[in-house]
């Protein structure tokens, strides 16, 4: 099991609760700071990360992403 945070940079209110309809997103919770959300990811496999962060970067008002993956 691979577990990755994606933090998204949005303006969007409810950029959160948009993220957790994302399959794969297990939790997704708004921040104060320089992002504005936090998604992570539990997936089996290293390429999901990749397809989950373009779905992200799809939705309508994000800015941008940045992935940090477990290390182990």
């Amino acid at each position: 099991m691979v577990r990755a945070i994606i933090l998204v940079k949005s303006p969007k209110k409810l950029i959160a609760a948009r993220l957790r309809k994302i399959p794969l997103i297990s939790d997704s919770f708004p921040t104060s700071g320089q992002f504005d959300a936090v998604a992570i990811i539990d997936v089996e496999q290293l390429d999901k990360i990749k397809e989950v962060a373009t779905l992200i970067q799809k939705i309508s008002g994000v800015e941008r992403t940045e992935t940090m993956v477990e290390i182990q």
